[in-house]
């Protein structure tokens, strides 16, 4: 059996990225619960294992003297290491589990879902991402960031910090519905004061993301046929949220200014919009056209979800301040993220509102999820209160400036019959071809050239969805690769038509 154990998954790769000994633990406790080794045999000595594994002798023993402290083996003087059998029991063996259909004889026809599913949230037309777009020699995809050791390292510090102590204690028990306090502390006195807004404990509250803090609002605010702004092209996952929730997204200008605000938002009860930078285009929405929205909002009776998008990414001139900031009528739903440019799989962030609706919606995640891990807030809040999240904003807007620069003068220079909207800065570039130009068709032919682009079409509402747009984001492309990148885009550019 321990010859098994060796040939199989103990022998396989080890990945590179991770530390020999966490990968060892893993595939000996996998190999110990599937019954490879019998518990009246000693385990494989440190030697043979170490040189059947290819591994140092010294990282076997920590392993096994790790395992034995935790008691999944037990130390022999003479013998080495055997199995504890009292932890046999904690996991069923591979091939042992019984089929609860020769048990019970339960067969027939499985349930009919397409009848009994309420609704079927994957035929909605969302963003789709290759799983491995890390494989592309130039991958031009938005939402990824640029692997930042730096960050990184210490983002693992506050972690360790977060697991000690006194700040261990404030997140090992269940805190039911409340957010760590050091966190709604550094939200509230050092990042929503940088967009002007003044707000206490009691209208904010800490969710998963952005599309979480949406889907709850959603929840709350939503009603069958309820009519709500969405900027055309927009946000996808807001307008498929709202659509899930029953309403009917109606679709809003977007001009070089952003969302156009005139009388087609009358009869709107909800009006969603990105005005720092639009999502997609990236344009930014002047002060005069924020006020004139905020104006309209309380004369029509409707209120304004402003998710502030890259806030803090202008390259040149200053950040305008955020439309929650200008509202004095309690009509602004505010939105923010504090991961999106940080470390995306993190998945934190937070909405600011009167306390009366963040009373219902503090309630509403209670008996969702209760509340975003604690451990990651406050590690998250630690990273906010040593400086690390201004240090690592410094970089990235130098990071994203010089990329900014340098693929803007690479389009305009080797694609230049694209037009590129949207302000300086941001992580991203939304391009338009010349009239009847296919997108889907350039990504194609470029996706032979190692270059992922993303096409547009899929952020319009409206049928039929224009081909000619397309998105390059940036912030995940080392600086150096961008200019080979739009040399291979547009090397695919000048193939399409040749072949048109």
């Amino acid at each position: 059996m321990a010859e098994l154990a060796i040939d199989g998954g103990l022998r396989c790769p080890f990945d590179a990225a991770r530390g020999l000994q966490e990968q060892l633990r893993e595939r000996l406790l996998d190999a110990i619960f599937d019954g490879c080794f019998p518990a009246h045999e000693p385990m494989p000595s440190s030697r043979r294992l170490s040189q059947e594994l290819g591994v140092s002798r010294n990282t076997v023993v920590l392993v096994y003297e790790k395992l034995a402290q935790e008691g999944y083996l037990a130390a022999s003087s003479r013998r080495g290491f055997y199995i504890d059998p009292g932890r046999l029991g904690e996991r069923p063996h591979a091939g042992l589990e019984p089929d609860p259909r020769r048990l019970f004889g339960s067969g027939g026809e499985p349930p009919d879902w397409e009848a009994r599913l309420a609704q079927h949230p994957s035929r909605l037309h969302a963003i789709v991402k290759p799983r491995n777009w890390r494989d592309y020699r130039y991958p031009f995809v938005y939402g990824q960031v640029e692997y930042d050791e730096v960050t990184a390292a210490r983002w693992r510090e506050c972690a360790r910090l977060a697991a000690t102590g006194p700040h261990a204690r404030v997140w090992l028990d269940d805190q039911v519905a409340q957010d760590d306090p050091l966190l709604v502390e550094q939200i509230t006195q050092r990042i929503l004061p940088r967009r002007g807004i003044k707000a206490g404990p009691d209208q904010l509250l800490v969710t998963i993301g952005t599309q979480n803090s949406l889907s709850m609002l959603a929840q709350l605010l939503a009603r069958k046929g309820m009519p709500v702004g969405m900027e055309e092209p927009g946000y996808v996952d807001a307008r498929n949220i709202f659509t899930l929730a029953g309403c009917a997204p109606r679709p809003l200008d977007v001009d070089a200014q952003g969302l156009v605000v005139d009388d087609r938002l009358k009869g709107c009860e909800i009006v969603f919009c990105t005005p720092s930078h639009q999502s997609p285009t990236g344009v930014t929405m002047p002060l005069y056209r924020r006020i004139d929205l905020l104006q309209r909002a309380s004369r029509d009776d409707f209120l304004v979800i402003e998710d502030d998008y890259e806030s803090e990414q202008n390259i040149l001139g200053r950040n305008h301040p955020a439309l929650k900031s200008l509202d004095h009528s309690g009509r602004v739903i505010y939105l923010g993220s504090l991961t999106k440019s940080l470390l995306p799989g993190v998945r934190l962030g937070f909405v600011v509102a009167d306390a009366e609706l963040i009373r219902e919606l503090r309630a509403l995640r209670r008996y969702q999820y209760r509340h975003p891990p604690s451990n990651n807030q406050r590690t998250l809040a630690l990273f906010l209160s040593l400086g690390y999240f201004d240090a690592h904003a410094r970089r990235l807007s130098a990071s994203l400036a010089r990329k900014w620069r340098t693929i803007s003068q690479a389009v305009t220079t080797l694609l230049p019959a694209a037009t590129a909207s949207g302000t300086s800065g941001g992580s991203a570039l939304w391009l338009r071809g010349p009239q009847g130009f296919d997108a889907w068709a350039l990504q194609r032919l470029a996706a032979r050239r190692g270059v992922l682009i993303e096409p547009g079409h899929i952020h319009f509402l409206r049928d039929p969805r224009p081909s000619e747009f397309f998105r390059l984001g940036y912030a995940a492309m080392p600086h150096d690769d961008i200019v080979g990148g739009i040399h291979a885009l547009a090397q695919a550019w000048n193939e399409m038509e040749q072949a048109g």
